[in-house]
């Protein structure tokens, strides 16, 4: 039996999200869901049967009608074999078992059906994770749990092999969005729903002065010369296929029939061993 602690609240992130519904600031969920209608654009194939995983359904529907939505819970409402297209959507980095939500992701697919996962990447807030740090350490003496853990591209790429998806592919869209102060980019993280739902929090308040030392420090460190200052946010897409037979594989190491030097019109030399 697995005893170990969850990292996520999933009652505080539901509470969270609910708070953030009454004067939402979603942009960044209709920056995705406009990028996932472009990328499917460039995939020579008609999807009929899409599943969206989205703690936001109202953000999809316009575009996506006749979509199944579920939320990001730790166990997804899909039905095995049943999509030929699975979206989820900025949920992962509050998943308890990341693995565990692209392997339903995958089963929920029918052979050659799709899997596109939007999540936030290791670069995300990177500024604001540094400063509230430091503003800690420098207030309190110490530092708590504050921010949910954000893979590397790298390692979230990786995920989508340990998953059992075909054809593997990472990209990283990095977005910058200019904010008059750290305190303003605090609120609209509260509006989003992604205020500090870790299970190791704090069950405090954090204190004022530590968030007036953090404004302070963002806008010395980071500050542009119009007194803004900049927040990163990393989205990472992962994009996998459920494993068909028809789909194309990779060839076997040595069996190319021409040499990459005569195509690039170049003479090869040899290295030394």
């Amino acid at each position: 039996m697995n005893n170990q602690k969850p990292l996520t609240d999933r009652t505080a992130l539901k509470r969270h999200r609910e708070r953030a519904l009454r004067d939402p600031a979603l942009f960044l969920h209709t920056a995705v869901q406009e990028d996932v209608q472009d990328r499917l654009a460039m995939i020579n194939k008609t999807f009929t049967a899409p599943a969206i995983v989205t703690a936001f359904p109202h953000v999809w529907r316009e575009s996506w009608p006749d979509a199944r939505y579920v939320g990001d819970d730790d166990v997804l409402d899909l039905r095995e074999g049943a999509h030929d297209l699975v979206i989820h959507c900025l949920g992962l980095h509050w998943a308890n078992d990341p693995v565990g939500q692209l392997i339903q992701c995958r089963r929920a697919l029918r052979p050659d059906g799709l899997s596109l996962t939007l999540a936030f990447g290791g670069q995300t807030l990177n500024e604001l994770r540094s400063v509230l740090g430091q503003a800690e350490i420098d207030i309190t003496g110490g530092l708590s749990p504050r921010v949910a853990p954000m893979g590397e591209i790298r390692d979230l790429g990786a995920l989508l092999q340990r998953a059992g998806l075909a054809l593997p592919v990472a990209d990283s869209m990095p977005l910058t969005v200019s904010y008059g102060s750290a305190l303003t980019l605090m609120r609209d993280l509260r509006a989003m729903g992604e205020t500090n739902a870790l299970t190791d929090r704090l069950r405090k308040p954090t204190r004022r002065a530590v968030l007036l030392r953090a404004a302070e420090l963002y806008a010395d460190t980071y500050g542009d010369a119009d007194g803004r200052i900049p927040a990163t946010f990393e989205i990472i897409a992962l994009t996998g296929w459920a494993p068909d037979a028809g789909q194309q594989q990779p060839l076997r190491p040595g069996s190319a029939a021409a040499r990459l030097a005569d195509a690039l019109g170049t003479r090869e030399k040899r290295l030394s061993d």
